[in-house]
C-alpha cells in the first residue's frame, strides 16, 4: 500500500476538524466503509490521554447511540435518539418559585408531583368526555371542563378552581 492509503485509513477524510488529539467532529462521511470506521475508533480511542472520556468525546453524547446500517462494503451510520419524556416539571417549578421562591424541591417530591398533575389531568379530561357525550355533542368546550371540575374537586377548591379561571 501506498503510505498516503495508510494515512487515510486512520483518520477519514473531513472527521476531524479540530488540532487536538482524539477529538473528532461528530460529522460521518457516509460511504465510509467498516474497517475505517473500526481504524477511526481505535485511533481516537488510544488517545494520548487514555481515559475513556475522550473517547466518549470523540463519537459524541453519552445519549445518542450510533447505529451502523448497510451491507458489506457501503455502510451508513445514524444517530439515535433517547425518546423524550414530556413533564410538568418546569411548570411546577415555576408555580413554586412564585409561592415560595425560597424553597426548593427533591427529584422524588416532583415526581410526585408530576403524577398528581397528570392524574388530575386525565380525571378533568375523563369527566368532560362524559359530559359531552350525555349532550350529544362531541366537542369538550370550557363549560365541560367547567363542570368537570365542579364535580371532582371537593367544596372551597372547586370554587377557587372555577374563580381562577380565565374564561372569555
Amino acid at each position: 500500500m501506498p503510505p498516503k492509503a495508510k494515512t487515510a485509513a486512520k483518520q477519514p477524510a473531513g472527521n476531524t476538524t479540530s488540532a487536538k488529539p482524539g477529538k473528532t467532529d461528530d460529522k460521518t462521511v457516509p460511504s465510509q466503509n467498516l474497517a475505517t470506521a473500526a481504524a477511526a475508533t481505535t485511533s481516537t480511542s488510544t488517545s494520548a490521554e487514555g481515559n475513556p472520556e475522550s473517547a466518549v468525546a470523540a463519537t459524541g453524547s453519552k445519549k445518542k447511540t450510533v447505529v451502523t446500517v448497510g451491507t458489506d462494503d457501503k455502510t451508513e451510520k445514524k444517530k439515535r435518539t433517547k425518546k423524550r419524556h414530556e413533564t410538568y416539571s418546569s411548570y411546577i417549578y415555576k408555580v413554586l418559585k412564585q409561592v415560595h421562591p425560597e424553597t426548593s424541591i427533591s427529584n422524588k417530591a416532583m415526581s410526585i408531583m408530576n403524577s398528581f398533575v397528570n392524574d388530575i389531568f386525565e380525571r378533568v379530561a375523563t369527566e368532560a368526555a362524559h359530559l359531552a357525550t350525555y349532550n350529544k355533542k362531541s366537542t369538550i368546550s370550557s363549560r365541560e371542563i367547567q363542570t368537570a371540575v365542579r364535580l371532582l374537586l371537593p367544596g372551597e377548591l372547586a370554587k377557587h378552581a372555577v374563580s381562577e379561571a380565565h374564561l372569555d
